[in-house]
């Protein structure tokens, strides 16, 4: 056993699996190369910065401790972790990366799989949490709050066994021949596995979704009009922006897995799909708060807090005239989805 992680500390191994699967190890930091990665952390700082608002907001108000908020603090926790991860992973790169021993680089890239994977389960949590409360018209009362934790606890479980794969054995060290020109010290298996289980993934949000659009489009009674609008729009906005988000980045990982060793030039150009994929996690937070009134306007309140305290210091009067203007009473998506003559239904404003 001590054989097969004798390698991980080898201060050489990273380079001699970089200079194997690299046509050249240029790693001089260029203006250009400064200014991508600048505008990388930027973006990961601002995913940062709204998903902790999100989660300071359910955390705060006891009216978001339901289900649906639940899910989605979950979900902006791996978003927010995911920006966190990118910018190490940002930090680490370039000419930081050959000076790595194997362990720390297993790291710095596992941490970054388990981060983005745990986002697209949490993802899959939210489309499995919208069916039974649409398509089986029931809601998680106390007596399943258990259940709603153990299938939060499990996505980040898979999560976590997903991403460490690689440094528990499942990588490519001692065999060069079978690594991965995207990612030098993982297997070309192993890639092909984390794009195969994330494809399933997109199928059955997909699969859940069109399961919802159906009964939406069935219903005659309780679901009619404009909740079928609110509903599909809704879907259109979360499965499009995932498969655009994502699509380029399964696509470089399957190119990888299907190129020989330094046959595909774009996939030295592999980190610019994944910063786009990572666009997902800035924007999951946006879809969903603009979605919910409630949400918005948890979310908003520390901006609105410290507007009025820059109004008293820096204003002339500092009368309440120098608020936010209000937000409007009721989103398209929370007129669509509430439906007084249907109780169970009711979530306060939750439907996303």
């Amino acid at each position: 056993m001590g054989n097969v992680y004798s390698e991980y500390l080898s201060p050489s191994k990273v380079k001699e699996h970089y200079n194997y699967t690299k046509e050249n190890l240029d790693t001089t930091e260029t203006p250009s190369r400064q200014v991508a990665s600048a505008l990388i952390i930027m973006l990961c700082c601002a995913i940062v910065v709204e998903n902790l608002l999100v989660l300071i907001a359910v955390a705060r108000n006891s009216k978001f401790h339901s289900a649906m908020y639940l899910f989605l603090g979950n979900l902006a926790a791996s978003d927010l972790l995911a920006g966190v991860a990118f910018i190490a992973n940002t930090l680490l790169s370039g000419s930081v990366t050959l000076g790595l021993t194997p362990v720390q680089w297993f790291a710095r890239e596992g941490s970054a799989f388990i981060t983005l994977s745990a986002s697209v389960f949490s993802l899959l949590a939210i489309a499995i949490e919208r069916h039974v409360a649409i398509a089986k018209v029931k809601l998680y009362g106390s007596d399943k709050s258990c259940r709603m934790l153990l299938l939060i606890a499990a996505s980040w479980l898979i999560s976590l066994v997903l991403g460490g794969l690689p440094i528990l054995g499942w990588n490519c060290l001692g065999h060069l021949e079978a690594c991965s020109t995207v990612l030098p010290l993982y297997a070309k298996p192993y890639v092909l596995c984390v794009v195969t289980i994330f494809s399933v993934i997109l199928s059955a949000i997909v699969a859940l979704y069109i399961r919802i659009y159906c009964v939406v489009r069935s219903s005659q009674a309780d679901v009619a009009g404009p909740q079928t609008l609110a509903l599909l729009k809704t879907v259109t906005i979360v499965l499009g922006v995932f498969i655009f988000c994502w699509l380029p980045a399964f696509s470089i990982l399957l190119l990888d897995y299907a190129c020989p060793v330094r046959a595909c030039p774009v996939l030295y150009q592999a980190h610019y799909f994944f910063a786009f994929a990572t666009l997902n996690s800035l924007l999951n937070p946006v879809i969903y708060t603009w979605r919910s009134r409630d949400l918005r306007r948890e979310v908003l309140r520390p901006l609105q807090c410290w507007r009025r305290a820059a109004g008293v210091q820096g204003g002339r009067d500092g009368t309440p005239g120098h608020r936010l203007l209000p937000l409007r009473s009721s989103s398209s998506l929370e007129r669509g989805t509430h439906m007084p003559t249907s109780p169970t239904y009711l979530e306060g404003n939750t439907m996303v």
